[in-house]
């Protein structure tokens, strides 16, 4: 059976790879921080990727659907929306925790120091709080009324109105607030002048 065949056999190649190309190379210095770091880099690329798809794709296509009434958005969000939604709100939790795992492991500065922005925490700190935010958008914000939206629980049609609106300005804030929360993961990592 070939492992690329499916998304989960695919994952498993792609860590094993990972893994054996940090083993060949041998002086890589692969530490529980550099561990956290990139489980931290892999679930944000999911999370944010999935962030831009549908700000950037899926919503406006879904408004071009019922525009055009044919196929209309149902087929989005029967089968597209309930699933990256479900990679969207666990690749942000994933994310979250990996990066509350890395600021803890990371050398001259701590989680605290961070989140209280001290010291050497300032710019990495004002990243995690914008994630912070971002992450209670996903899950207070756009996930319960996503649920409503594409009726995973009932709602009322004033409901299902309001539902929109919260979800699409959380969506559109978290999309703004990602901009500057990848400049402070930026700047942090690499010494950039900020």
């Amino acid at each position: 059976m070939n492992p690329i065949k499916s998304i989960h056999g695919t994952l498993v190649l792609g860590f094993v790879l990972a893994i054996v190309i940090t083993l060949v190379a041998g002086n890589m210095s692969f530490n529980a921080w550099s561990f956290a770091v990139w489980l931290h880099v892999f679930f944000g690329v999911i999370w944010i990727g999935l962030l831009y798809y549908f700000n950037f794709v899926q919503v406006p296509a879904v408004a071009q659907a019922v525009a055009d009434k044919e196929p209309g958005p149902a087929a989005i969000n029967k089968y597209v929306a309930p699933r990256a939604l479900w990679w969207f709100r666990w690749g942000a939790l994933a994310t979250w925790l990996t990066g509350a795992s890395a600021l803890e492991l990371l050398p001259n500065t701590s989680l605290v120091e961070a989140f209280t922005l001290q010291g050497n925490g300032l710019i990495i700190g004002i990243g995690a709080w914008l994630g912070t935010i971002m992450l209670f958008n996903v899950w207070v914000l756009i996930w319960p009324n996503q649920k409503k939206i594409l009726g995973i629980v009932k709602a009322t049609d004033e409901e299902i109105a309001k539902g929109k609106v919260v979800a699409l300005m959380a969506s559109r804030t978290n999309t703004m607030l990602s901009i500057p929360m990848i400049m402070c993961m930026v700047g942090h990592g690499h010494g950039l002048p900020f």
